[in-house]
């Protein structure tokens, strides 16, 4: 039964008034602490508040000076100006309201709330009880309220001034069909690069370092996705085991950068990160988290949302005390809110706009999509994006799926949307483990999952193709290990997915045995050319291009230490080959149009044309037929890209160089018949797995002649046109 309590709860705190300010009435836009040159302007929006109070406090954050009550409420929007205020000015709000969690209300003004439009955060939360609206412990658990004041244990807000000068920087803007993504944790890739300064390890200024960033551009790859750096919260149990939320997907502000981040005192370091990249010719794209917040759900602390409006932020169950969680933490964003719809992309807008960022990586984007009857590919935030004018100009990836009903929405996202296809990279796993019966799904997904995604005028490069991302076995492991080895994460083993489609090549783990570790190096060859020979867009896991290793930790979400960090000192010869390897099918694809087309290669015979865009072939340069697609035995198979075949809308031929690639799964060689094909002279090998440097001289190899496939190997052919008689 609920405590009673007033239908205002009032706040138990004594305010320390210092002075008067000078408050005026100010703006209801923008939301959030704006400075204009000659004062703050404070917006909030709370539609079920029936007071707010801005609590000042001293450059420390650890004293509040004052509490000035915002003075007017225009459109649900509680707003003041303050001209005495400046950049530097530390802030944050107490709400007053209904206490009525039976009715989705959880107003306290004992808790300091942070403001969601803030562009700074100071400090870290301290976990303390006070935290909480309710008291802990109680016998009515959410139903009661808790009068401590939460203030000395919260991070606070800080005014910035945002100018910057850009200087001559430009973006990139590089096309869909030219993009190699290189996914990147920013606190891990520099904790241990050798050529960051201590002080600036594991924040923005050690990203933007010259050899931090050459190394990346040298890789070819054209942007850079960086794991979440909102600021986030560390969960409380990770926190008691000694441990942190190492990726950051636990957000508390959709503004402001996570604080461990920053090396300076100014948020205008991400701007110089953002200038060096551009300058160097690469995007730098945000994986963000605008599905829930590190409030958690009802049992969850009060920290911002929570506080400000918890019926608006947050989708509530038909009993308004609990949650929707369909994100599997506790609660799910309102983004049928118009407010908070208003608060993501507004958000979107400022990193865009402000910060120069080149495109965001959505984590449980099928969440952004779903109205309260269900997922809609035309749904609110998906149509916001469309047409919003900076938004449709930037690059938009969904991880297309959650935990919720029909969360599982790969190739359902609207028109200008790229998806992760975890498809392709459960198709990619099998295939070269040994598993039966993958040719006709791989020959799908190589050419850009038509299935999912030729529709409403999308083009191959929606398919974001991966093997490996921050969540799951890194490559290496991927070849080395048979099942996860979570024991560090403190959970007995029972985190992380059991089911990785992984082979430890017979022995798990590290080994000594010569033939086993060049298997290894041949497999993760395999995969990576795979991965960049694909039709789509391919995203690499930092570190796979030179073997990284996480020991077999395929959840190292809480392992910020050495399992989660990037230990540039321990790269081996061989992975300094592989990282070679990866620079060279990196230049061929891009090299290749062939190899990135913008419409899906259908297989169909143009008579017209008298052309075959894309034929597969057996061993014996057979085209396939039903009956070998079906044979759940075959390993081996091969597909020729005919570059005369139409390269867009226009019917014309094309131009570019005719491709073969070679797949060989199988445990043995193989014989392969190179084909004969219309107006070629002989076969240029470029690729052969088995083949661990690349050839000065290049291998011509004739129509016919029968190539010795290495078992588990990969080859890619150019075929060199026949040479023109003298007229």
């Amino acid at each position: 039964m609920e405590s009673p309590k007033p239908a205002t709860a009032q706040s138990q705190a004594a305010p320390q008034v210092m002075k008067k300010s000078r408050v005026r009435e100010g703006q209801p836009f923008p939301l959030g602490a704006n400075w204009d040159g000659l004062g703050v302007n404070f917006a909030l929006f709370s539609a079920n508040a029936t007071k707010v109070e801005l609590c000042l406090f001293d450059i420390s954050g650890e004293t509040e000076l004052e509490r000035i009550e915002l003075p007017e409420y225009t459109d649900e929007v509680w707003h003041g100006y303050l001209p005495d205020a400046r950049p530097g000015t530390v802030y944050a709000f107490r709400v007053h309201g209904p206490y009525e969690p039976t009715a989705g209300h959880r107003f306290n003004p004992n808790k300091l709330l942070l403001d969601p439009y803030a562009k700074q955060i100071d400090g870290e939360l301290t976990w303390n009880p006070a935290l909480f609206g309710y008291t802990l412990d109680h016998p009515d658990k959410d139903l009661s309220f808790d009068e401590r004041d939460s203030a000395k244990f919260m991070p606070k807000c800080r005014v910035i001034d945002p100018a910057f000068t850009w200087g001559s920087q430009r973006r990139p803007q590089s096309p869909w069909d030219r993009a190699i993504i290189y996914e990147a944790h920013l606190r891990g890739f520099t904790m241990r690069h050798p050529a960051v300064p201590d002080d600036l390890r594991g924040t923005f200024s050690g990203m933007m370092q010259h050899e931090v960033i050459e190394y990346i551009r040298g890789l070819g790859v054209t942007a850079v996705e960086l794991l979440p750096i909102h600021a986030f919260v560390d969960d409380s149990y990770l926190v008691e085991k000694g441990m942190r939320n190492y990726w950051g997907y636990n957000s508390i502000g959709f503004f402001a950068p996570h604080p461990r981040y920053l090396a300076s005192p100014f948020v205008n370091e991400i701007k110089e990160m953002v200038a060096h990249f551009h300058d160097a010719g690469v995007e730098v794209i945000l994986d963000v988290v605008y599905n829930h917040t590190a409030e958690g759900n009802e049992l969850g602390p009060t920290l911002s949302f929570k506080g400000i409006d918890n019926a608006s932020y947050y989708r509530l169950a038909p009993d308004k005390r609990y949650y929707i969680n369909d994100t599997g933490t506790g609660n799910t964003v309102n983004l049928s809110n118009s407010r908070v719809l208003q608060l993501v992309t507004d958000s979107l807008r400022y990193w865009a706009e402000e910060m120069h960022i080149d495109g965001f990586r959505f984590d449980l984007a099928t969440i952004l999509g779903r109205e309260p009857h269900g997922f809609e590919e035309d749904g609110r935030f998906l149509d916001a994006c469309r047409q919003d004018p900076t938004l449709a100009k930037v690059k938009l990836i969904a991880e297309p799926w959650d935990c919720g009903p029909g969360g599982y929405q790969v190739g359902r996202f609207s028109p200008g949307w790229a998806e992760w296809n975890d498809r392709y990279r459960d198709t990619v796993r099998a295939y070269w483990k040994g598993d039966e019966g993958k040719l006709p799904e791989l020959a799908a997904r190589m050419t850009g999952s038509a299935d999912f995604f030729n529709k409403r005028g999308r083009k191959p490069w929606a398919s974001v193709n991966f093997i490996t991302a921050h969540d799951g076995f890194t490559l290496n492991d991927l070849v080395s290990y048979n099942d996860k080895h979570n024991e560090a994460n403190g959970e007995d083993n029972r985190d992380g997915h059991s089911d990785n489609l992984s082979w430890n090549h017979g022995v798990e783990g590290p080994t000594d045995d010569a033939e086993i570790k060049d298997l290894r190096f041949r497999q993760m060859r395999n995969m990576l050319a795979t991965l960049i020979f694909s039709q789509g867009t391919p995203m690499l896991l930092a570190g796979d291009e030179f073997a990284r290793t996480q020991n077999g930790n395929n959840n190292a979400y809480c392992q910020d230490n050495e399992i989660g960090w990037i230990d540039w000192d321990k790269i081996t010869p061989e992975g300094k080959a592989l990282t070679e390897f990866v620079r060279q099918i990196i230049a061929i694809r891009q090299s290749q149009p062939m190899l990135r087309r913008g419409r899906f290669l259908s297989g169909a015979y143009n008579a017209e044309m008298d052309i075959k865009e894309v034929t597969w072939l057996t061993p014996t340069a057979d085209e396939m037929t039903p009956e070998h697609w079906n044979d759940g035995n075959a390993r081996c198979f091969g597909v020729v890209l005919d570059g005369r075949a139409q390269p867009s809308g226009i019917r014309r031929r094309g131009s570019d160089r005719t491709l073969m690639l070679i797949l060989n799964a199988h445990h043995d060689v193989v014989e392969f018949v190179l084909p004969e094909v219309a107006g070629g002279r002989d076969w240029r090998r470029l690729v052969d797995t088995n083949v661990t440097e690349f050839e000065d001289e290049e291998e011509r190899l004739p129509l016919g002649h029968a190539y010795q496939v290495t078992g588990r190997s990969l080859l890619v052919l150019e075929l060199r046109p026949a040479k023109k008689r003298p007229a």
